[in-house]
């Protein structure tokens, strides 16, 4: 199932067994089981009634009598405790107990003959009381109404330390909400009672409202009211010293005028009527710990042959309306649309008819998420019974009573990526993958195998790239806030491609109004996110284009043996230095592919260069982080960056069982080199468009393969258009282990032409070979006569001196050596000794030699 959901509670294993228990104890061995048979009768009663921000769930069911039992499980303990007994037989509508369970809110009507509560005709009471119940004594009515009532005790502070005041809320059907103080006193020890209990002090503070939800874990009530038909969503604050605020206003462009009344999360609600579902509409505000906002929104459903429902990312200033067409209009939508929050993904599903999976923290490309319509098993294998989204991950199933932390199959998603599927669902799996986080070694192993087989399977996007992108994004974006703001999170800008079953129109919406001007936690977040797309930044996400034009420029140095300072090259090698220590650090096992053995000083200025550019971007940018911090974020990304493009190339060469004494030229490419070969090319290409380093010894390792795998004029076409690339190293490996066979020379001359003048002068002293002087000395006589001018000498040229009677050879030959001998040409054969005019006139002589057959 692509939805992992893990039990915290169960009603029927934590707290049956021991109601069970209970009643045989209190029915006496007289009893003969007699308890446990009128509890197996009264079971359908026994349902979960609150949940609480500690943790502590509030239960209730009727004995034989019709009595209301009240009881409380607590999650930390695994403890069940007996709360109240109401020796009536009312039908319960809310109920909350306080942090210190001293105090029991509860709000119920008179049942009807079939058990379920009356729809409360005109004359009928609803009744909310508030009991103490350390030990149990008064009971005070705090309201009787023609209308319902909700109850819920607030938190502040997670732990049950004592307040000095009690905080209840009322929220009524009549449309208010109501916040009653509540002091109270410890009389005889530690009997709690109520202080001036017939004089309770509240505070109205809503009104008018059509829609609201409460958010148990992070204590805010949100709520919708109309103003001139236009609906307002409105947040309110419950801060730890008992205050409140208002934190923001956001219009929005939905009719709630005729959708009555409507309450989330106030306790656990009576969904007996589940036919009905379908024909409500649902609405769910979520947030995330990265400071998102996101309301979820599902009209009534007008047809079955398309569902619609909108999310409006308030955080990004936009709403995004979503129509799918169901499996089958021959399987009609009894259920009703469910959303459940999964942290960086909202899940949208109705069982059997489809699944989506909505990325809340990039948004902006449709193929950023998963869209599953039609006959799947994905959406066969989705829980059928409703789950309500109680606060953060927390979901409860009504029908088995179980509270579930929900969460992404990690396991399920890795087996759906192997499946053939369409280049949007492979990227959007990739990112749901990615974004699980549960034991990441594993998961990169998985991914990385998968992406080595299927490098060429996505033609929309660069697979590789995009997996080297965000991986590295998943790796570092965890430990800061809104680096999603300054990291690249995909390599696809752009997507323009359909996606089948499913429809989307995107429309800008007014972002919310924050209405305080401190801010802290969440609000400090949901505030930058605010203001970055109020005043519309320039685009923050981090490339590689200054690196590129300064790595180009360090390289054009090189060659003109112009040197920047040398404090500055020598901080950029200590960053790759740092890096490339980084890398070997994480590597747990011996690395089977010869990476890292040898200098490769260009690959070391673009790590240097990218560690260097990325730390001055962010810090330019991301506020109130420390400066070792960011370097110490910057070094792992960079870090990651290489060791990911390490790892696929090592699990290539481990799966070809590929060993680095395969690169002796004495044999013919198997097919696993070619198959490396490959891989190492598609990671060249996924790289060179986003200028990412490479590790070094890649570019060697590389052009070797491609030597032994590449027919001669396959070879020079992949270097002659820069795919591979002549590293002194790999060059100098073949002068010495190939052989002057024929097919060797040309292979070796038609390199060694290629090669620039800074290496090449090196490798052609490698070769023994009249071919190598040739090259040698057309390249000294180019330096000589470059600068020359020519003199006056005399037209008598002394022939003994000269090895041969060939007048032009001997003339050229007499001029090369007066140039040597002449002061201008001193500087330019610094660091050449070896070569004069008589090693020219002797290459000269073999080179004829040779081309004459002689």
């Amino acid at each position: 199932m692509a939805l992992r959901l893990v039990a915290d509670f169960d009603l029927r294993k934590d707290v049956l067994p021991w109601l069970r228990a209970q009643r045989a104890a209190s029915a006496g061995a007289g009893a003969r089981g007699g308890g446990a048979d009128v509890l197996e009768n009264n079971y359908e009663s026994l349902r979960v009634l609150n949940v609480e921000r500690n943790g502590n769930v509030i239960y209730t069911y009727k004995d034989n009598k019709g009595n209301v039992f009240f009881g409380l499980y607590d999650r930390q303990t695994r403890q069940n405790e007996h709360l109240y007994t109401f020796e009536k037989d009312l039908q319960v509508v809310s109920c909350s107990v306080n942090s210190e369970r001293t105090l029991l809110a509860a709000s119920l009507v008179q049942a009807t003959k079939e058990g379920r509560r009356n729809e409360l005709q005109p004359g009928s009471k609803c009744l909310t009381l508030l009991v103490e119940i350390h030990p149990v004594n008064n009971v005070k009515v705090l309201k009787a109404v023609d209308s319902y009532i909700w109850v819920q005790f607030l938190y502040p502070h997670v732990d049950s330390r004592p307040l000095p005041e009690n905080n209840l809320l009322l929220i009524s059907e009549e449309k208010y909400i109501e916040k009653f103080h509540i002091r109270v006193i410890h009389e005889d020890g530690n009997r709690v009672v109520i202080k001036n209990s017939g004089r309770l002090p509240r505070e109205r503070i809503a009104e008018d409202f059509v829609w609201a939800q409460w958010d148990m874990s992070e204590q805010r009530l949100y709520y919708i009211d109309l103003k001139k038909s236009r609906s307002i969503l409105k947040c309110i604050q419950f801060c730890a010293d008992e205050n409140f605020n208002l934190m923001f206003e956001a219009p929005l462009d939905i009719s709630l005028s005729d959708s009555g009344f409507k309450l989330v999360n106030f306790g656990c609600n009576d969904l007996q009527d589940q036919g009905k579902l379908s024909k409500y509409l649902t609405l769910y505000v979520f947030t995330n710990h990265t400071g998102s906002l996101c309301l979820c929104y599902s009209p009534k459903f007008e047809s079955w042959e398309q569902i619609t429902y909108s999310v409006f990312y308030l955080h990004k200033g936009h709403s995004k309306t979503f129509t799918a067409s169901p499996a089958s209009t021959d399987s009609p939508v009894t259920k009703g649309i469910t959303f459940l929050n999964l942290d960086y993904y909202v899940a949208v599903y109705i069982p059997g008819h489809f699944f989506h999976l909505l990325n809340i923290q990039h948004p902006d490309l449709i193929c950023h998420s998963l869209f599953l319509t039609g006959n799947n098993e994905v959406i066969d294998m989705l829980p059928h019974s409703p789950l309500q989204s109680l606060s953060g991950s927390l979901v409860l199933d009504w029908c088995s009573g179980k509270l579930c932390r929900a969460s992404l199959n990690q396991s399920y998603l890795l087996q759906f990526l192997w499946n053939p599927r369409l280049d949007w669902e492979k990227m959007a799996v990739l990112h749901c993958v990615l974004s699980c986080g549960r034991d990441p070694q594993f998961l990169e192993a998985q991914i990385i195998q998968w992406v080595s087989e299927n490098s060429s399977a996505c033609h929309s996007f660069d697979l590789i790239q995009e997996f080297i992108i965000a991986s590295s994004y998943w790796s570092i974006c965890p430990e800061t806030s809104n680096m999603d703001k300054f990291l690249p999170y995909s390599s696809v800008l752009t997507w323009n491609t359909e996606i089948p079953g499913i429809t989307v129109v995107t429309e800008e919406i007014t972002l919310p109004l924050m209405k305080v001007h401190s801010f802290k936690g969440y609000w400090e977040k949901l505030n930058f996110h605010l203001e970055y797309a109020k005043y519309s930044k320039p685009h923050l996400h981090y490339n590689n284009s200054m690196v590129k034009r300064e790595w180009h420029s360090l390289i054009s140095e090189e060659k003109t043996e112009k040197r920047r300072s040398k404090v500055y090259t020598r901080n950029i090698l200590d960053n790759a230095m740092k890096v490339i220590s980084n890398v070997e650090a994480r590597n747990l096992e011996p690395r089977l592919t010869p990476l890292f053995q040898e200098e490769d000083n260009h690959q070391r200025l673009l790590v240097g260069l990218m560690v260097s550019e990325l730390k001055d971007h962010l810090l330019r940018h991301l506020q109130g982080v420390g400066k070792k911090k960011i370097e110490q974020m910057v070094l792992n990304y960079v870090s990651k960056l290489l060791d990911l493009i390490c790892q696929i190339l090592e699990t290539s060469w481990r799966k070809h069982n590929l060993h680095p004494c395969i690169l002796h030229f004495n044999r013919q490419a198997s097919a696993a080199e070619f198959a490396v070969f490959y891989i190492m090319t598609r990671i060249l290409e996924a790289t060179k468009s986003l200028f990412l380093p490479l590790p070094p010894g890649f570019h060697t390792l590389h052009t070797l393969l491609g030597v032994r795998c590449l027919p001669l004029h396959n070879l020079l076409h992949y270097i002659d258009n820069g795919v591979l690339l002549l590293t002194e190293t790999a060059v100098t490996r073949l002068m010495e282990d190939l052989d002057n066979t024929e097919k060797n020379e040309k292979l070796k001359f038609s390199i060694i032409v290629r090669l620039p003048l800074c290496i090449g002068q090196k490798i052609c002293r490698l070769w023994d070979h009249p071919m190598s002087s040739n090259i040698i000395s057309r390249k000294h006589v180019k330096r000589l006569l470059q600068n020359y001018t020519k003199q006056s000498q005399s037209s008598i040229t002394d022939k003994s001196s000269f090895s041969t009677e060939f007048l032009p050879l001997n003339y050229f030959i007499q001029t090369l050596t007066d140039i040597e001998s002449s002061s201008q040409a001193l500087h330019a054969l610094e660091g050449h000794d070896n070569v004069d005019a008589r090693f020219v006139e002797e290459a000269a002589l073999k080179h004829t030699t040779m081309l004459l057959g002689l």
